[in-house]
């Protein structure tokens, strides 16, 4: 594993602070529905011995284990209410101080705003940890949406495939146990995938304003490869953990 404690500069090779330097380095994977974000996080996250960390888990896991902040968000979730940013941000500064986080951590799917951008940061100014980079999975819309409308799945076993991309051997029998019942998602059509890739740039465009001024914005096309998209993640994590 990386030792982040020895650099004395950032990814721009500027000074850093040295009261940051034995902070656990923070890694934020920003992309869209489909782009694979939380497959490349998890690829990462192993690679590197760091903790990936998304919303909805952290959500859960502190309503489950009822801590200060999960207690707040299961009484806005039980009023039907969306829970808010500063929850969401006392959830992570509680799981951000859990040993395991101690070697660093990916952000999946947070920030998603500008406005958690800045509390963010705010957070992560207090603790001493610096963001190493920001990683933007990029994709082309037109191919986003055939990618994902064209994706379903063994209901037996789970097992994903792809009209193009990836068809079962024998139509309509899964590779994998056999199956012959395959199921999509109902929330996998044009009309729906269009919307969320607009609402999701309409968010993210002050995201990647955000931290393209701090100097750690770093993009990768996502409509390559898997594993060529995991390779350049790989390079740009081993330059700013180094």
């Amino acid at each position: 594993m990386t030792d982040h404690t020895k650099s004395t500069t950032d990814v721009n090779g500027a000074l850093r602070d040295p009261s940051c330097l034995s902070a656990p380095p923070v890694l934020i994977l920003l992309g869209p529905p489909g782009a694979g974000k939380g497959t490349q996080a998890r690829m990462l996250a192993n690679h590197f011995e760091l903790v990936q960390l998304s919303t909805g888990d952290m959500l859960r896991a502190a309503v489950a284990a009822g801590t200060e902040a999960g207690q707040k968000a299961r009484a806005v979730m039980e009023a039907g209410d969306l829970v808010s940013d500063a929850i969401v941000t006392a959830i992570l500064r509680e799981r951000l101080a859990e040993p395991d986080c101690r070697a660093g951590v990916i952000l999946d799917g947070f920030p998603r705003t500008g406005a958690q951008a800045e509390a963010l940061d705010a957070l992560l100014a207090r603790a001493g940890q610096p963001v190493a980079a920001a990683i933007s999975l990029d994709v082309d819309d037109a191919s986003m949406v055939e990618r994902i409308t064209g994706r379903f799945a063994c209901a037996t076993c789970g097992e994903g495939y792809h009209e193009r991309y990836k068809k079962p051997l024998q139509s309509g029998i899964c590779d994998t146990c056999g199956g012959t019942d395959m199921t999509r998602r109902a929330d996998d059509t044009a009309e729906t995938v269009t919307s969320r890739l607009a609402a999701y740039h309409a968010q993210t465009a002050p995201l990647i304003a955000h931290y393209a001024g701090r100097g750690v914005l770093r993009r990768v096309d996502a409509m390559a490869e898997i594993d060529t998209v995991a390779n350049e993640l790989t390079a740009i994590a081993e330059r700013a953990l180094a």
